[in-house]
């Protein structure tokens, strides 16, 4: 694999990828949910509540202050978690899997560059993209929280440097693991839909599940406490300075931790992508 072999792949998947209506139909899917649940709810909840009442489970200056510019970093990773993830996870298994069906792997490994170096562009490109969409669902936050903020006569102080990049950080790493946890799964499975089922199930029941069995019966904890998920919304769970959060945000991990086990799976997960695209026949 040469450096040139790999940017030409990632070119060529960045190509393919911008062409392909169900990344954008995904990645636009996620901004809309971003922006419901995140500030739409919440600002309907806000202006139809009695003055003082508890509204979302927040005071209504509490919950004003969620929608206003200098709490963006904590806000727009709160959702990441769960259905953020659910979400990049699928693109993932669709960026891998479909190639099976379409039989465009054949195609690559046969007349292409190396396998390593085919792959390895689908990864980086997927990681490229999670870093877009990460810094354009910021962006587009910060910009609805202006609005909010100006139409409320608020002060519109943005978030600190250091807070918004710690936000960013706390996106693209836990976006990013979903994301190549599906390319993995695509893989594995051959195919995109048995792979972005099996990966639902895994995201939104299967961790869920194992927690609830590990408050009971503890010694599996130190398990349950590592997996992708419990990363994942221990990561997001660490910007949050108020409220009780969205499904999938935890407390289980420190940030620091949290980090390190999302960067292992990362590192596990690309790794074992191309470890199977390199050594397994294609049938």
């Amino acid at each position: 694999m040469t450096i040139e072999d790999l940017l030409a792949s990632t070119r060529a998947e960045a190509l393919r990828l911008r062409k392909w209506p169900a990344f954008w139909i995904i990645l636009g899917t996620w901004i809309l949910l971003n922006l419901t649940f995140s500030y739409l709810f919440n600002y309907l909840a806000y202006t139809s509540g009695e003055s003082g009442r508890m509204s979302n489970g927040l005071p209504k200056d509490a919950l004003l202050h969620q929608m206003l510019p200098a709490a963006v970093p904590e806000v727009f990773t709160q959702g990441m978690a769960m259905f953020g993830g659910a979400l990049m996870l699928v693109l993932g298994a669709l960026a891998t899997g479909s190639g099976y069906g379409w039989g465009t792997w054949k195609t690559v490994f046969t007349q292409g560059p190396s396998r390593i170096s085919a792959v390895g562009g689908v990864l980086v490109s997927l990681m490229v993209v999670v870093a877009g969409l990460v810094l354009t669902a910021f962006v587009v936050d910060l910009g609805v929280a202006s609005l909010i903020g100006a139409t409320q006569s608020q002060t519109l102080a943005l978030p600190s440097p250091q807070q918004s990049a710690l936000g960013i950080l706390t996106g693209i790493a836990i976006l990013g693991m979903w994301t190549l946890a599906g390319a993995l799964i695509g893989v594995v499975a051959r195919g995109p839909a048995l792979a972005v089922g099996l990966g639902l199930v895994w995201v939104l029941v299967v961790e869920n599940l194992l927690r609830a069995v590990a408050s009971i019966f503890s010694p599996i904890a130190v398990i349950t406490d590592h997996l992708p998920g419990t990363a994942a919304g221990s990561m997001a769970g660490a910007m949050r300075t108020v409220g009780a959060g969205t499904p999938g945000v935890l407390d289980i991990l420190s940030r620091t931790e949290a980090l390190i086990v999302l960067g292992v799976y990362i590192a596990l997960f690309a790794a074992g992508t191309v470890w199977l695209m390199r050594r397994r026949d294609l049938v």
